[in-house]
């Protein structure tokens, strides 16, 4: 939660900043909408390529595939998407569903997890 709180603030500064200098309201539903859009390019981009956004870097903490393998781009927009778009159900159907694995609806669906770094070796992770 709070490398995604981190995130969240970051990409609002930039868009704060986009708005500031375009003169658009912040809060009208298409501002939001590509704010939403910003963060899933954020996430998809930096976690596909590194597995860690700036917020994860922050609290060292890394997305991985279940036995700690690296994600792809793929994985990382069908993680994305659930948090930038759908948090709310993505979070309430990840703990009804997958009660007592940690996991978002959407790090099911992307087949990911997100760990410490050390904790690789001796994950145990099953899905």
């Amino acid at each position: 939660m709070w490398a995604w709180l981190i995130d969240v603030l970051l990409v609002g500064i930039l868009w704060a900043s986009i708005i500031t200098i375009s003169s658009h309201d912040v809060l009208s539903p298409g501002g939001l909408g590509i704010f939403s859009s910003l963060l899933f390019v954020y996430w998809t981009v930096l976690e596909g390529y590194r597995g860690q956004s700036l917020g994860k870097m922050f609290m060292n903490i890394v997305v991985t595939g279940p036995v700690g393998e690296t994600i792809g781009f793929q994985d990382s927009a069908i993680e994305s998407f659930g948090k930038a778009f759908l948090l709310p159900l993505d979070c309430l159907v990840g703990w009804i569903a997958f009660r007592g694995s940690g996991q978002r609806a959407f790090n099911r669906f992307s087949n990911t997890i997100v760990t410490k770094p050390n904790d690789l070796e001796s994950c145990q992770c099953q899905l």
